[in-house]
Order: structure tokens, then C-alpha cells, then sequence
């Protein structure tokens, strides 16, 4: 089993790299293929786009296959994909490259999900799981810096390209290690929407959604925003990377400490309540660069410590389909990526600087945090309900 998590954490970690990697090389591809910043952060988007296409789609045709041979294809599908980007000159190529790679990711995390749920021991399944998550957040703290330097000293095409061949050495660790198991679920696909019909997972949604916008409004700008708002120089970005990556790790791990004293809703509020503070300080103090490492990281940190809480809330209201809910929650996520990208963007686009890009980022968060607190009310009120009928 421990063969199997390593190779599905190797997974994951290349799509850590491919997801946040662009953040650290987006002043080196607007500049070498003639595009505007902002246009070179709709790469992001595009990649957002294309999870959220690809995750239904690969539920309704991965049944016929065994999971390894599904996990097979979409690891392959992201090496194409990458491998069209790093070869690209022109927009358009650009932007079907990142749909590509885009379009395996919430679908490779449902799969591998699936098959520790059948080899994983009793009581180990979350365990193992998180093992292949921890994949992404190493990826923020070692692939990614990696990737910036790379696009810095010598150019972002041999960061992309160091991806796919990362892809086609997870397709041969997926050969030798992972185990050829097929889903036999016999649940009718229509009993799996049922949990849809109630307003609670929709407010999770929402609030997944919107609070990784927040992040992303600012972090898919990170570089240009150390660079032209904090003062740093363009070779310290490695360094800068690998520190808010760092807080991914961080995030990750504290909210797992956390989740045995408090509720899931809670740890999701505060640290939603925490990230729109740190990008409201982020505008504020940005031009002082102590504050603004430390505001970022906090952001970082806040990101990554959303997503065990909220996992488990779309758990606890996806009874029956645990898996589309799964899959809806990284659809969201992902979905939040797009949107945050392009708000901030936008900002540049209007003729403001840098530093407002923290202002959408700031709003989506909040949305995400009254998201949030309205799913509290209604529990609140449905539990109160409860309580009369029962009186």
C-alpha cells in the first residue's frame, strides 16, 4: 500500500507543479510570448476550466475501464497537455495546452481516492488519502520554487517541460505500483444527486469556491506583486515560493490539529475571517516587505488549511453521494481558481496597480466566510426544528 500512496502522492505533486507553477513564471511567458501579464494569468483559468470540465465527464466514462487504466489515461492526458504548453508560441496553444492539463486533475485525486478506499487497512483509509494530498502541498514547497528558478535563470518552457517528464515518470511509478482494481458501486447515478436538492451543500460550494478565488485574485499575481508593490527582485522569488509554500504545508497540518477541537464550520469561518484581514493588510502595508511576506504567507497558510474542514463538511452533507460531492467540491475549488485569476487581473486591466488586485481577493473572501456563517444559521435553525418536533 505504502507503494501505491507514493505513487499517488508522485501524481499529485505533478499537479501541484502544474497548477501553482505558473504563478512563478507569469512575467517570463507574457514577456517571451508577447502577451499581456494579465492575459498570461488567464493560463490559470484556462486550467481551472478545464478540471471543472473534465471531473463529471471522466465520472460517466471511467466505469468501463479499471481504475488503473483510467488513472493511466489522465496521467498521460496531463503529460500532453503540459508538453503542448511547453512547445507553444501562440495564444490560442497556450491556452488549449493548460485545458489539457487541466482536464485529468479532479478526477486523478476521485480515482486515487477510490483505490486506497479498497487497499487501505480499516481506519487507515484517511490516513492514505492524505498521503496522496501531500503530494500538492510538497509540490508548493519544493516543486514550485524549483519551477521559478528555473523560468528565471533560463526560461519558463524548461519548468513545463521538467513537468512532463515528472508526468511520464508517474505513468511508469502507476505501472509497478498501483494495483489493477475495478469500482464495482452498484449505486443508481440519479440516488447520488438527491443530497443536491437541500441548500447546505450548495453554501459549501460557494463558500470552497469563493474562498480559493480570494487567494487566487492575489497569489495568481504573486510575482509582479513582490516585484512592482514590495520592491523584491525577481531572483529572490525562489525563495519567496518556497515560503508560501511552506504555509500551504503549514495549513494543511494545523487544520488537521485543529479539526480535533473545534467544528469543521468554525476552523472554515476564522480562517476565511483571518485571509481577508491579511489581503486587506496586504493593500495596506504591501510596500513594506517584512509585512508582506508575512501577510502572504498567512494567505498561503489559510488556503490549504481550508480544505480538510470543508472536505469534511461536504462529507457530512453529501449522504449517499459522497463521490459526486467530493467531485463537486473540487469542481468549486478549482472553479474559484478561474475567478479569482481573473478578478485579479482585471484590476490591471482597468488601469490600477498591483497592489488593488487584493481588493477582489478580499471581497470573494468575504463571500466565502458569509457563506459559510448563513450554512451555520440554517443548521442552527434546523436543529432548533428538530428539537421542537421532538418536544
Amino acid at each position: 500500500m505504502k507503494k501505491t500512496v507514493f505513487s499517488l502522492a508522485l501524481g499529485t505533486f505533478g499537479l501541484g507543479m502544474a497548477e501553482f507553477g505558473i504563478m512563478g513564471v507569469l512575467t517570463e511567458l507574457a514577456r517571451d510570448t508577447g502577451i499581456s501579464i494579465p492575459a498570461a494569468g488567464n493560463m490559470i483559468s484556462f486550467y481551472a476550466f478545464g478540471v471543472v470540465i473534465g471531473a463529471p465527464i471522466v465520472a460517466l466514462f471511467s466505469r468501463k475501464f479499471s481504475l488503473k487504466t483510467t488513472l493511466l489515461f489522465l496521467v498521460a492526458m496531463c503529460a500532453v497537455g503540459n508538453a503542448i504548453f511547453t512547445f507553444s508560441g501562440s495564444y490560442y496553444w497556450l491556452a488549449i495546452g493548460r485545458l489539457i492539463s487541466g482536464f485529468p486533475h479532479g478526477a486523478i485525486f476521485g480515482v486515487g481516492a477510490i483505490i486506497l478506499s479498497k487497499i487501505a487497512p480499516p481506519g487507515k483509509v484517511t490516513l492514505a488519502v492524505a498521503g496522496m494530498i501531500a503530494g500538492m502541498t510538497f509540490a508548493n514547497l519544493l516543486g514550485v520554487p524549483l519551477g521559478t528558478w528555473l523560468g528565471h535563470e533560463f526560461s519558463w518552457r524548461y519548468t513545463f517541460f521538467l513537468i512532463t517528464i515528472f508526468d511520464a515518470l508517474v505513468i511508469l511509478s502507476v505501472l509497478m505500483w498501483v494495483p489493477n482494481l475495478h469500482d464495482q458501486s452498484a449505486a443508481r447515478l440519479t440516488e447520488q444527486f438527491h443530497f443536491l436538492k437541500k441548500p447546505e451543500p450548495w453554501l459549501i460550494f460557494a463558500a470552497t469556491m469563493f474562498g480559493n478565488a480570494g487567494v487566487f485574485a492575489w497569489f495568481s499575481f504573486v510575482k509582479p506583486f513582490m516585484v512592482n508593490v514590495s520592491g523584491f527582485s525577481e531572483g529572490l522569488m525562489t525563495a519567496i515560493m518556497m515560503l508560501m509554500g511552506l504555509g500551504m504545508v503549514l495549513g494543511n497540518l494545523l487544520s488537521g490539529k485543529l479539526s480535533g477541537r473545534f467544528s469543521p464550520l468554525r476552523i472554515a469561518a476564522i480562517t476565511n475571517m483571518v485571509i481577508v484581514a491579511s489581503l486587506l493588510l496586504l493593500f495596506a502595508v504591501g510596500e513594506i516587505k517584512m509585512a508582506s511576506l508575512a501577510m502572504g504567507f498567512i494567505c498561503c497558510t489559510g488556503l490549504f488549511a481550508l480544505s480538510a474542514p470543508l472536505q469534511i463538511l461536504l462529507l457530512q452533507n453529501a449522504k449517499g453521494g459522497e463521490l459526486l460531492g467530493a467531485a463537486g467540491g473540487q469542481m468549486a475549488f478549482n472553479l474559484g481558481s478561474a475567478i479569482g485569476a481573473y478578478f485579479g487581473g482585471m484590476m490591471i486591466t482597468l488601469g490600477f496597480s498591483w497592489s488593488y488586485v487584493t481588493l477582489p481577493a478580499a471581497l470573494l473572501s468575504f463571500s466565502a466566510m458569509s457563506s459559510l456563517l448563513l450554512y451555520g444559521y440554517l443548521q442552527a435553525k434546523r436543529m432548533q426544528a428538530n428539537a421542537r418536533a421532538l418536544a
